[in-house]
């Protein structure tokens, strides 16, 4: 019995995807962390409070980079369906959110006179890099592993 391409392609198992609630649970939990190591290393305390304040800046700015990620897919999909390539999971959707995450973030917090030191732009870049990217690429190493021990 044979399938057209794109009934093939929705009947398909979704190998190798995570679900989108968990991928951005991840990207909260790592902008979090972020937060928390941030406000512990320079004893600005955990209330929280303080932590909702230095954090909502950097979780508006994450969706920001995710809403781009969406409408991208749309862009490049092949489909008519909205949203069909949504893979916020890839390391280059990553790509997208980090930047995203680190521009609107410190561009919000210079609108809210919480500070944007040149040396916590550099620091928050390379941390959320490494934790928003990073898990991405542990993530899909550890799919394509898989997938050469099933294959």
């Amino acid at each position: 019995m044979s399938r057209s391409p794109g009934v093939a392609a929705v009947d398909a198992p979704t190998s190798g995807r995570l679900p989108i609630p968990l991928t951005a649970l991840f990207d909260l939990v790592a902008v979090t962390v972020f937060v928390l190591i941030g406000r512990a290393s320079h004893e600005e305390g955990l209330a929280i409070v303080g932590v909702l304040q230095t954090l909502w800046p950097f979780v508006v700015a994450a969706a920001a980079g995710w809403s781009i990620v969406y409408v991208l897919s749309h862009v490049r999909s092949s489909d008519d369906g909205f949203g069909h390539d949504f893979r916020p999971e890839r390391p280059s959707a990553g790509v997208t959110v980090w930047f995203c995450t680190v521009v609107v973030a410190m561009i919000l917090r210079y609108l809210l006179h919480q500070g944007v030191a040149v040396s916590f732009v550099i620091v928050a870049t390379i941390v959320l890099g490494l934790f928003l990217i990073g898990w991405r690429v542990a993530v899909s190493t550890i799919a394509r592993r898989r997938g050469r021990v099933t294959a």
